[in-house]
C-alpha cells in the first residue's frame, strides 16, 4: 500500500476525532494547508496596506516638495521633522515599498496564499506532502515580514539603496544613513524570505507530481495547478542565486571581503578593497529578479484562466498551448535578466542576444492573452467582481507588455532606462497585473476559504475606482519617462526643465491617494463578510474543479469518506448532451462523449 494510500485510510476512517485541536495548533501553528493559506493572506494583506500607505507618502512628497504634511508626522515622526519627508527617508520608503510589493505582497501573499489552498483541493489530496515544512515556510515568512518592519525603526532609517540594494552604497555602511543597520536587516529579513520560498516551492512540486488523485493525469489538471507548479519550479531554480547574492553582500559588508568592491574612494579617503566588481551583484541579483516578475505573474494567470473559463462558460481556448506558454515562459525568463543591465557597460553583443530571448517571451505571453480574449468571445459572461478583475488582468497585462518590447531592445532601452517609464512598464505588466489576479482569486474563491460570500455591489466598487485608478497612475507616467524624468529623485524641483511635469505628477498622486484609500473598501468587504457575509453554496459559481466538491464547513483532510476521482478536464462547460451547462470533473464519461483538449 503507498503512503499516499494509507494516509488517506487514517483520515476516511476517524476525520480528525483522533487529536483534540487547541486555539493553538488549530490556528497559529497549523498544518492544515487551508489555514496556513488564510494566514499567507492575512499577512500578505497587512504587508500590501503598509507598502501601499508608503507609496502614498512619496507620491505626496514628489507632488508637492517640501510641503509640511500633518499626515507624515503622524506615521512618520523623526522621518519627517514638521511634517517635511526627508530626502533620505524618502529612498527609504521607496526601498521598503518595493520590497514589500513584490517579495512579501506578490510573491508570498499571492503564490502562497492560493498554492496553499488549491493545489490540494484541485488535484484531489488530503493535504500538502508535507504539513511540517508548509508550517515551517509560512512561520519563516511571518518572521522575516516582521525584522522587515522593524527595520524601520533602527537607528539611521530602513535600508535605503533602492529595492535592487545595488553596491557599492548597499556595501559600505557609511556611504549613507540607510546603508547601516537597517540594510543589515533587510538582508537577514531577504535570507530568511528565500529559506521560506524554497520550502514552500519544494512542497508544492512533490504535492503536484506524487498526490494526484485517481484520474488526474496531468493533462487534466486545471491550468492553475500548472501555473503554481511552474512558478515553484522557476523559484527552485532562482531564489537560490538571490540567497548567495544576500550572503555574499553580507560578508562584504560585516567580514571585509570584496566580491563586490573595487577602488572606492569615500570622503578622499581610499579604501582598501580590491578585485570585486558591483556588476556582479547586477548578475546575481537580476538572474533572481527577472524570473521573480513571472513568479509573480504566472499564479496570476493561472487563477485568470479558471475564472475566465467558469464565468464565460465555455471550456478555455487552447488548454495545450495554455500550458505550453507557461512552460515557455518559465524557461525563456531564466534566460532574460541582461535586459535590466544595458546600461551597465554590457557588451553590445551580448546585449543583442538578451534583446532577442527577451523579445521572444513575448510569444508566449501573447498566447496567453489571445486565448483569453477568444475564451471571453460569444461567452455566456457572468460579470461578477472575479471575472472583472480577471478581465483587468488582461487589460494590464496587454498595455505593460507593450512597453516591455521597448524595454527590452537595448537601442532603445538605452534612452528611457531608469526614468519613469521603467516604472510604469513594471507596475502594470507585473505588480497591476499580478494584484488584479490576486483579487480575482480572493472573490472567487473567499467562499471556500470561509464559507461566505463577499459583497458583490462592495466588489464592483472595489474593481472600477481601482482601474481608473491604476490607469490614471501609471499610464503618465509613461509620458513624463519619454519627457525624461529620472526615477528615485526626491524633488525635481532643482531642474527648470522638468518644470512642466510638475502639474502630471500632481495628477498621478492624486489618483494613487484616490486609488489607495478605496483599497479600504476592499478591507472593509474582505473582514465583515469572513463574519457577517451571507452563507455560501458549496459550489457558488458552478465550476467544475474538485475543490468545490468538498463540504462547506472546513475538516482536515477535505473530503469526508473517499477522495473522488476523475474522469474528464476540469473545463466542460456548456458542453453538448449535458442538461447543466457545467460538468465537474469527477463526473464519469457518457458512452460516446470524447475529452475535448486531446
Amino acid at each position: 500500500m503507498s503512503a499516499t494510500a494509507v494516509h488517506a485510510k487514517d483520515h476516511g476512517d476517524d476525520h480528525g476525532h483522533h487529536h483534540k485541536e487547541t486555539f493553538m495548533t488549530k490556528y497559529i501553528f497549523s498544518q492544515d494547508h487551508k489555514m496556513i493559506a488564510k494566514q499567507y493572506l492575512i499577512t500578505g494583506t497587512i504587508m500590501g496596506v503598509i507598502g501601499v500607505m508608503m507609496s502614498i507618502f512619496f507620491r505626496m512628497q514628489i507632488a508637492w516638495p517640501k510641503e509640511s504634511f500633518t499626515i507624515f508626522e503622524i506615521f512618520l515622526g523623526n522621518w519627517a521633522p514638521d511634517g517635511v519627508l526627508s530626502a533620505d527617508k524618502y529612498l527609504a520608503l521607496v526601498t521598503i515599498h518595493g520590497t514589500i510589493m513584490v517579495f512579501f505582497v506578490l510573491t508570498a501573499g499571492l503564490s502562497g496564499t492560493f498554492s496553499n489552498l488549491l493545489i490540494p483541493l484541485q488535484i484531489g489530496a488530503r493535504d500538502m506532502a508535507s504539513g511540517f515544512l508548509n508550517m515551517i515556510s509560512y512561520w519563516l515568512f511571518f518572521i522575516s515580514s516582521v525584522i522587515m518592519v522593524l527595520s524601520l525603526f533602527v537607528e539611521g532609517g530602513a535600508a535605503s539603496a533602492g529595492w535592487t540594494i545595488y553596491p557599492p552604497l548597499s556595501a559600505l555602511p557609511q556611504a549613507i544613513s540607510g546603508s547601516g543597520m537597517g540594510m543589515t536587516l533587510w538582508l537577514v529579513s531577504m535570507a530568511i524570505f528565500i529559506a521560506s520560498s524554497l520550502l514552500g516551492s519544494l512542497n508544492y512540486i512533490v504535492t503536484v507530481i506524487n498526490l494526484r488523485t485517481k484520474g488526474m493525469s496531468m493533462t487534466r489538471l486545471p491550468l492553475t495547478i500548472w501555473a503554481f507548479f511552474v512558478t515553484a519550479i522557476i523559484g527552485v531554480v532562482s531564489f537560490p542565486v538571490l540567497l548567495s547574492a544576500a550572503l555574499l553582500l553580507i560578508f562584504d559588508r560585516s567580514f571585509g571581503t570584496s566580491f563586490y568592491l573595487s577602488d572606492i574612494f569615500i570622503q578622499g579617503e581610499v579604501l582598501h578593497y580590491q578585485g570585486g566588481s558591483p556588476v556582479l551583484f547586477e548578475h546575481l541579483f537580476w538572474f533572481l529578479g527577472h524570473p521573480e516578475v513571472y513568479i509573480v505573474l504566472l499564479p496570476a494567470l493561472g487563477i485568470t484562466s479558471e475564472v475566465i473559463a467558469t464565468n464565460s462558460r465555455k471550456p478555455i481556448f487552447g488548454y495545450r498551448a495554455m500550458v505550453a506558454s507557461i512552460l515557455a515562459i518559465a524557461f525563456l525568463s531564466t534566460i532574460v535578466w541582461g535586459h535590466h543591465m544595458f546600461i551597465s557597460g554590457m557588451n553590445p553583443f551580448l546585449g543583442s542576444v538578451f534583446t532577442f530571448t527577451t523579445l521572444l517571451i513575448a510569444i508566449p505571453s501573447a498566447v496567453k492573452a489571445f486565448n483569453y480574449i477568444t475564451t471571453l468571445w460569444k461567452g455566456n459572461l457572468q460579470l461578477n467582481p472575479a471575472m472583472l478583475f480577471s478581465i483587468g488582468l488582461v487589460s494590464t497585462f496587454i498595455t505593460g507588455g507593450l512597453t516591455g518590447i521597448i524595454l527590452g531592445d537595448s537601442t532603445l532601452d538605452i534612452n528611457v532606462h531608469d526614468t519613469y517609464f521603467v516604472v510604469a512598464h513594471f507596475h502594470l505588466v507585473m505588480g497591476i497585473s499580478a494584484l488584479y489576479g490576486m483579487f480575482a482569486g480572493i472573490y472567487h474563491w473567499f467562499p471556500k476559504m470561509f464559507g461566505r460570500m463577499l459583497n458583490k455591489n462592495l466588489g464592483y466598487v472595489h474593481f472600477w475606482v481601482t482601474a481608473v485608478c491604476a490607469y490614471g497612475v501609471f499610464f503618465p507616467m509613461h509620458f513624463i519617462g519619454m519627457a525624461g524624468l529620472p526615477r528615485r529623485y526626491y524633488t525635481n524641483s532643482e531642474f527648470p526643465l522638468f518644470d512642466d511635469l510638475a502639474d502630471v505628477n500632481v495628477i498621478i498622486t492624486l489618483f494613487a491617494i484616490v486609488g489607495g484609500v478605496f483599497q479600504l473598501v476592499f478591507l472593509y468587504n474582505f473582514f465583515s463578510s469572513i463574519f457577517f457575509g451571507k452563507k455560501a453554496p458549496r459550489n457558488p459559481w458552478r465550476s467544475n474543479t474538485l475543490e468545490w466538491t468538498t463540504p462547506v464547513e472546513h475538516m482536515h483532510g477535505n473530503w469526508p469518506g473517499e477522495i473522488p476521482h476523475v474522469h474528464r478536464w476540469a473545463y466542460d462547460y456548456s458542453k453538448p448532451g449535458h442538461d447543466d451547462d457545467f460538468v465537474p470533473q469527477n463526473v464519469p464519461m457518457k458512452d460516446g462523449e470524447e475529452e475535448m483538449h486531446h
